[in-house]
């Protein structure tokens, strides 16, 4: 830990916004200890701010501050966008240049304000190594909830190479076309550390891959390692099915019908809808082309204008209405003492 670290942090002046849904208002002082909020609102008496060797300042005057922002569904390892140079087919093919890449990714987007993200799938194990190297203070970077290579079958999205060749080993995506393969790489995955299991559907949505017993199968074996499940599904049946099968939240689902909403609504089950994704990849497209935003713009759209219109239907609100409501801000979780940013040798951001 070094000395900048063990000092006292304490940031004054600003706009504070606590997380909580209130307009931003002025701050005193923010007080944090190693990586642990002290206290939010007046100044404790007996700090001596005047302390330099113990004391550390930062004036926010003019500035916002508010509690680091979640991504969850934060890609790191995937071998995108291409290096000109580096890789040889789709992303890079080497391990340690895709691990110093990723660890560099993180690190940008620790300084963009996100603390946590969720990092569902990547090629080998290199999120979990950029995950233990923040946590064992390597390095700073955000908290990462990490899944390995995604479960898919023919047809799923990263199915992309001939059937003879399968899923080569820089791949995102692994190649199970049975239930006890893909529990052989649930127990796989779990050895090597990973915090969830990811499952693939097709990449489009337009026809279901994944059969309902081959999804319970991995949930039943992934629950009973205490790991949890998230799914890549858009629709055409596999979301109902993910629902029904049990996983822990469905990723997209912009093609899912009322009637695939209503069972993940009768089974309180989360969506994460990606819909910033979309809304970049759409704007980004238009200014520099598909070839360099590597995916298939007019695809990107269509489904981001899917997702519009379908978010207040009734099945929807049904859905929303199914979720739990959080038992706490942002801001009062860390300032009852959470975690700020994962390596104890890093700063709070």
């Amino acid at each position: 830990m070094s000395a900048s670290s063990r000092k006292t942090l304490v940031i004054r002046n600003g706009t504070l916004i606590d997380g909580s849904g209130k307009p931003g208002g002025r701050n005193d002082a923010i007080v944090i200890e190693g990586n642990r909020i002290k206290s939010v609102g007046t100044l404790p008496p007996d700090l001596q701010l005047e302390d330099r060797r113990q004391v550390q300042v930062i004036d926010a005057g003019g500035q916002w501050i508010m509690p680091g922002l979640i991504d969850a569904h934060c890609h790191v390892s995937y071998g995108y966008p291409l290096i000109k140079g580096e890789g040889k087919g789709k992303g890079t093919t080497r391990p340690e240049f895709s691990t110093l890449k990723s660890a560099r990714s993180v690190q940008k987007v620790l300084r963009s304000g996100v603390t946590s993200i969720s990092v569902p799938g990547g090629t080998w194990f290199t999120d979990v190594g950029i995950r233990d190297a923040i946590k064992l203070g390597l390095m700073e970077g955000p908290r990462m909830y990490v899944a390995g290579r995604m479960i898919v079958t023919y047809g799923c999205i990263e199915d992309d190479e001939p059937s003879w060749e399968g899923t080569p080993d820089h791949s995102i995506g692994k190649l199970c076309n049975t239930a006890d393969e893909m529990v052989t790489e649930v127990r796989r995955q779990g050895k090597h550390g990973v915090n969830f299991i990811k499952m693939a559907d097709s990449r489009g949505g337009e026809s279901q891959m994944l059969a309902k017993d081959e999804i319970a199968a991995v949930v039943g074996e992934a629950h009973r390692r205490n790991l949890r499940v998230g799914i890549h599904s858009r629709g055409a049946g596999s979301t109902r099915a993910a629902a029904e099968a049990g996983v822990d939240w469905i990723i997209h689902a912009d093609l899912a019908t009322d009637r695939d909403l209503e069972a993940v609504a009768k089974s309180g089950m989360p969506i994460i809808p990606t819909a910033t994704f979309l809304a970049e990849v759409v704007e980004l497209g238009s200014k520099v082309g598909a070839e360099e935003v590597q995916l298939d713009i007019t695809r990107m759209k269509q489904h981001f204008d899917l997702l519009c219109e379908s978010s207040n239907t009734a099945a929807t609100r049904r859905w929303r209405r199914s979720l739990r409501r959080p038992a706490t801000t942002p801001m009062r979780s860390v300032s009852k003492g959470r975690w700020v940013s994962s390596p104890p040798a890093s700063s709070p951001t």
